[in-house]
């Protein structure tokens, strides 16, 4: 990528080993001659060229082994050689106003600027030299071996606003990030070959024809495997179980169908159960690249893990347009003001994905988020629900480890034989406005509209109210329907026996008010499910 370069003295910054031709070759725009063009633009040219030339004697210095500078400086000796290989280029050039040009040795591939060691010189000869101590050779952080390394690490496009460094340290304007007086990348020292390979390997799997990514609010997680895995790397792949696919909104619903029928009849081939699987996880941090997690598994644990998430996310579907399976980033959606992603907080994509991926109880941060916006506006959505039930039963596995890693605490549609005080809770306040509303049809605003924040915060504070409200409201319902809510009410409130709903809590906790906003969530619903045989007479 070209060096970020503007100004009246941009001819001071000519990039290494290759630009367009007033750099390389000294010639000005259009290949124009010095009268066309005048003076001062084949002054320009000349100092272009001048720089250029500078900048690979200074290279060479460094690197007096590469063959390929020292051809590129004999090529220089001679100005006929520029003569000579401009003439047959002329015409090329001209319908390409502004090209670059590049070097390569006769007889091979690749240009002589993407070689290894070319990736480590990023940076301008005024840079800062290396702070006294620092040799010029170093154990690299990652292969461990002791040699050259990158002063400054190539940036990378995909991830932030504008490419980014994913090591980096401005040490040079703040001396305080300069480690035991280390300079520059010298605090965190990596060969200048492992940076070019992962540099390279970064940018393509950041590119915006690569499969192997996904993003998330503002995290993106790029995954490979290091041999075949079609369960999760094949005709669908991570992406389509957790990344939004706007092309084809089924996708991920027919992948996580093919997961399911792949795990339940043991399709997974046993030499690719082993078969390593890596996930990373980026997020921009100002003018660099943050790694919010590193997960390294096999197929074996990470497709169970993937199905286990789904599993805790199942709920009967509040509309017929409710995903079966959402991805992560409709259930963000979900959490944020008008329903963007932007408004989520920025830490909750990164922290939710890596629970998911190694198996992990889902952040806090998830549960008061989606506790918070169903107080805000007053009304336990789908997604919402599906979340707080993911969470909730997460918690309790984590809170009794002997139990199944598929045992769930809440399950997928209404749970009468559940005695949780703040799931009974929530019930109770979905059937006092089922009564209001039948007692009151086409009502604008239901005691969920004005009570709902308070209920499930203060329950003592509101439910004697409520239940006042009640008595008023049964009175305007016929027999039939006062028999039906009475007898629903009772088998809320339990017998003398087993009491189930004994008192009014003073207080709900966070977590407590998330069984509330389940119990609410599946009481309403199972008012609105449909009987298995309409042909049978209703009961009025």
């Amino acid at each position: 990528a070209s060096e970020i370069r503007s100004g009246r003295n941009a001819w001071q910054s000519p990039n290494l080993l290759w630009d367009h031709y007033g750099f390389v070759l000294g010639q000005g725009k259009q290949l124009a001659t010095a009268a066309q063009e005048g003076n001062a633009g084949a002054e320009m040219a000349r100092k272009q060229l001048s720089a250029f030339r500078g900048r690979i004697d200074a290279l060479a210095k460094r690197h007096p082994q590469s063959i390929g500078l020292a051809a590129i400086r004999l090529f220089y000796e001679t100005s006929e050689h520029v003569r000579l290989l401009l003439t047959p280029m002329a015409e090329e050039l001209l319908r390409m106003p502004g090209a670059n040009l590049a070097f390569r040795l006769a007889g091979q591939a690749e240009a002589i600027v993407a070689e290894p060691w070319v990736q480590s010189e990023t940076g301008t000869d005024d840079d800062v030299p290396p702070a006294e101590g620092n040799d010029q050779n170093f154990l690299c952080l990652v292969t461990g071996e002791v040699g050259p390394m990158a002063r400054i690490h190539p940036k990378v496009a995909g991830v932030t606003d504008k490419p980014a460094a994913l090591v980096a340290a401005n040490t040079l304007e703040n001396p305080s990030f300069s480690s035991y007086g280390k300079s520059q990348a010298f605090n965190s020292p990596v060969s200048a070959k492992a940076t070019a390979k992962y540099s390279t390997a970064l940018r393509h799997l950041l590119s915006k024809d690569s499969h192997n990514r996904f993003r998330v609010g503002e995290s993106i997680a790029v995954f490979w495997a290091d041999g075949p895995a079609p369960l999760l790397d094949g005709e669908f792949n991570l992406a389509d179980f957790l990344g939004e696919n706007r092309d084809d909104p089924n996708r991920g619903v027919l992948a996580v169908a093919a997961l399911y029928r792949a795990l339940q009849s043991g399709q997974l081939p046993v030499g690719e159960r082993e078969t390593r699987f890596f996930v990373l996880g980026l997020a921009p941090n100002a003018a660099r690249i943050s790694v919010r997690f590193w997960l390294r598994s096999t197929v074996a644990e990470l497709a169970p893990r993937i199905r286990q998430h789904f599993d805790d996310l199942r709920l009967k579907p509040q509309f017929e347009s409710d995903p079966q399976a959402p991805s992560l980033f409709r259930l963000l959606s979900s959490l944020g003001l008008k329903g963007k992603v932007d408004n989520v907080p920025p830490r909750l994509a990164g922290e939710w994905m890596r629970a998911i991926l190694e198996g992990l109880p889902h952040p806090a941060l998830l549960l008061n988020a989606a506790v918070i916006r169903c107080k805000a506006e007053r009304d336990v959505s789908y997604l919402r629900a599906a979340i707080l039930k993911a969470w909730l039963n997460r918690d309790h596995r984590r809170r009794h480890p002997h139990l199944p890693t598929d045992h769930a605490y809440f399950t997928e549609e209404l749970d009468m034989e559940q005695t949780d005080p703040p799931y009974r809770l929530g019930r109770l306040f979905a059937v006092l406005e089922r009564i209001q509303q039948r007692a009151q049809p086409g009502i604008n605003a239901t005691i969920r509209d004005r009570y709902y924040g308070a209920a499930s915060t203060t329950p003592v504070a509101v439910f004697t109210t409520l239940l006042r409200l009640k008595n008023a409201h049964l009175k305007k319902l016929t027999d039939g329907e006062t028999a039906y809510f009475e007898r629903l009410l009772g088998e809320v409130f339990g017998s003398l026996e087993l009491p189930k709903l004994a008192d009014f809590p003073r207080q709900l906790s966070l977590p407590e008010q998330g069984r509330f906003a389940i119990g609410y969530y599946h009481q309403r619903q199972s008012f609105f499910k449909r009987k298995e045989d309409d042909t049978q007479p209703k009961e009025e």
